[in-house]
């Protein structure tokens, strides 16, 4: 089997067996004992690699296409012969505060299930394994693969937006912090922060509407028994998205309350230039009008001229600071 292939089974009433080494094999097994599905796992295939399992299974070129290409919405689509979904795991690096998303496209027809990856996050292997040990649920063939999956997803959107909601709190306490001096970067980390919000955004979104079909709709290839299950899964995709424009929305409230308090302490330091300014104003007229080379000056020939003018000078930079300082300006 190709490299890509990173798990291929068949699972005959919930529980693992050998599959055949030919797909068209296992799949006529499969669908002649009515109990049975195959489970092909594959890890960014190339067209090349890809070709012999879509020849097999039957699949859209279409959807083939959007498996291969990647980067594709969150969505679900219905073939004649197979129902695609496409997911977006999404994953959080606390050291570098970053949002990364991966791509997992989920085929599912006639006793089949295929399963693409890119990325290196959102691994199936502890979904599979979880769905081994529970052969009640997995003897229900497809339709609680793309469940399992669906569930393991979107769990994670909670457990990421929790993280970003702790991570914002310590961005809050920051904004807020009374002796702030690096403002510059606490604005890039605020706008930072967001980039990564917008970005879980475009993950869990889109994705409301193909998992309202799955909860509420007749969906090809999906029993209508599992419609349920499926309904929990669009509860906690709700509750994701309510955490993220949650944070969306705290992000643009302490974004306001930094520029607004960055407003202030522009305005608290330009009263205190001007204040200074003031007081140095002073002793720069009087100096202009009797700084001439006068001899003693006060009004010329007065021996006194040059101590008391320093001492009215020195009194009305006292009274300028005093009054300065009663109006909150220093």
């Amino acid at each position: 089997m190709p490299r890509v292939i990173v798990d291929c089974a068949m699972y005959r009433d919930g529980r693992r067996s050998q599959a055949p080494k030919d797909f068209s094999d296992a799949l006529d097994e499969a669908r002649a004992g009515g109990d049975a599905f195959v489970w092909v796992g594959m890890h960014e295939p190339t067209e090349k690699e890809f070709e012999h399992v879509s020849q097999e299974f039957g699949l859209h070129p279409l959807a083939v296409e959007d498996a291969l290409g990647a980067h594709q919405r969150p969505k679900l689509e219905v073939y004649d012969d197979s129902l695609f979904v496409v997911l977006k795991p999404v994953m959080y690096d606390e050291a570098t505060d970053t949002v990364t998303t991966g791509e997992l496209m989920v085929f599912i027809g006639d006793s089949f299930v295929v399963t693409v990856r890119h990325g290196e996050g959102a691994a199936l292997a502890a979904v599979r394994h979880r769905l081994e040990h529970e052969p009640e649920v997995l003897k229900h063939g497809p339709t609680a693969v793309l469940y399992a999956v669906s569930d393991a997803v979107v769990d994670h959107y909670i457990e990421v937006a929790a993280e970003l909601q702790s991570d914002l709190e310590e961005l809050e306490a920051e904004v807020f912090a009374p002796n702030v001096t690096d403002t510059k970067n606490t604005a890039a980390r605020i706008y930072g922060f967001k980039r990564q919000v917008l970005e879980f955004r475009r993950a869990t979104s889109p994705l409301l509407q193909p998992m309202d079909r799955l909860a509420f709709g007749s969906v090809p290839f999906v029993h209508d028994h599992a419609q349920p299950f499926f309904r929990d899964v669009a509860d906690h995709l709700t509750k994701a998205n309510e955490y993220i424009e949650g944070l969306d929305r705290l992000l643009s409230d302490a974004l306001a309350a930094h520029l607004a308090q960055m407003g202030v302490r522009q305005n608290d330091d330009m009263r205190k230039i001007s204040a200074w300014a003031a007081m140095a104003a002073v002793p720069t007229m009087v100096a202009g009008i009797y700084g001439m080379n006068f001899d003693h000056m006060w009004e010329l020939h007065q021996r006194w001229g040059y101590p008391v003018l320093l001492v009215i000078m020195a009194v009305m930079c006292l009274g300028l600071h005093r009054m300065f300082k009663r109006r909150g300006w220093l």
